[in-house]
């Protein structure tokens, strides 16, 4: 019988890279996640915090981080200025960057979620007032929520992924790590059509 698939869930920090080694020195996933043979379930940018998936399947991986699974990430957006309706409905119709139109997103206003500061903390601007977005993708282009929100004219001043299909960040702080149960493993599964 094979043994069953390791899938960690890790709250990436800002100013971490999603990969287990640096050749700069950079703090990397193998400072926070002592466990050998899994590997990153997707990316997200060194100024990006929140939910990343770990595995040691390559058949998962690619489930969760093909675009043509159309397998939804949710993000925290703090952006600047306050989004009217016209910004959301460009984000919810697709957004044309330079590589191309964007898949449509779901989004919606949302109050300041409970987040730890972060450290470095977000610049303030007394002139300049700020929003909570929470955005849902089925792609995961390059930079892709903040190329996004800049097209529409609200830059991006805080990202934080809150969940990848089912799977949150609930039960972990920044830098914490756990095995997903095996509930949250075959909700996953299932939600992959991997069953």
């Amino acid at each position: 019988m094979a043994a069953a698939e390791r899938i960690l869930k890790f709250w990436k920090p800002y100013g971490v890279l999603t990969q287990f080694t640096d050749a700069q020195g950079r703090p990397t996933l193998a400072d926070y996640i002592p466990v050998s043979g899994v590997y990153a379930a997707g990316r997200l940018d060194l100024d990006s915090e929140g939910l990343l998936l770990l595995t040691d399947s390559a058949r998962l991986k690619t489930r969760l981080t093909d675009p043509r699974f159309e397998h939804p990430r949710t993000y925290w957006v703090q952006v600047e200025r306050i989004p009217d309706e016209a910004a959301l409905e460009r984000l919810r119709a697709g957004v044309e960057l330079n590589d191309g139109w964007t898949r449509p997103a779901q989004v919606r206003p949302i109050q300041p979620p409970d987040l730890p500061p972060r450290d470095p903390p977000v610049r303030f601007r007394k002139t300049v007032p700020d929003g909570w977005l929470a955005l849902t993708l089925t792609e995961g282009r390059n930079r892709q929520v903040r190329r996004m929100t800049a097209a529409v004219g609200h830059p991006t001043l805080r990202l934080v992924r809150c969940a990848i299909g089912t799977i949150t960040l609930e039960g972990l702080q920044p830098g914490e790590w756990r095995d997903l149960s095996a509930a949250e493993s075959e909700q996953l599964r299932a939600s992959t059509g991997l069953r």
